[in-house]
């Protein structure tokens, strides 16, 4: 495994452990909603936003520049945090390190599940993985920067 890579691995999974949630509600999954289609307004991105807790969707938008695609990738994205329990950055990431990608070999369809940054769970102490927020339409690391940023403001701020 290069370094680089070790170090990434390393940062995301940090990232997981810091952001947890005390609590994850309507009201939290609209105010972080719309902080992150706030700062991919000011910046122009051409992404889609989708927020969910379980099955239910609490969240979503598609701003100026995304398509239907992008909703299609944030499907299979928010199945791999649901699946792996880590965000679909750090499962790739993990995959790339040891040169594995996520397909049949274990168990899964890549038509239905894609291991690329932008999908990240939404922890609550005790009661684990109860959610996903996902940012679909810039290069992978560049969607789970967004979404990383968006969390550390949402919870600075809570």
């Amino acid at each position: 495994m290069s370094e680089d890579l070790d170090k990434l691995i390393a940062t995301t999974e940090e990232q997981e452990r810091r952001l947890v949630f005390p609590r994850f509600d309507e009201t939290d999954a609209w105010a972080l909603g719309c902080l992150l289609v706030d700062l991919a307004t000011e910046r122009q991105l051409p992404v889609a936003v989708d927020i969910r807790r379980g099955e239910q969707q609490l969240f979503h938008a598609g701003l100026p520049g995304s398509s239907a695609d992008n909703d299609a990738w944030i499907a299979r994205k928010v199945r791999v945090v649901y699946r792996y329990a880590a965000s679909s950055y750090l499962v790739g990431r993990r995959l790339a390190a040891k040169g594995q990608t996520l397909g049949p070999d274990m168990g899964v369809d890549p038509a239905q599940y894609a291991a690329h940054g932008g999908a990240f769970p939404v922890r609550v102490p005790g009661a684990g993985v109860i959610g996903v927020i996902t940012v679909s339409g810039l290069p992978q690391a560049d969607d789970h920067a967004l979404v990383v940023e968006a969390v550390e403001a949402f919870l600075a701020g809570d």
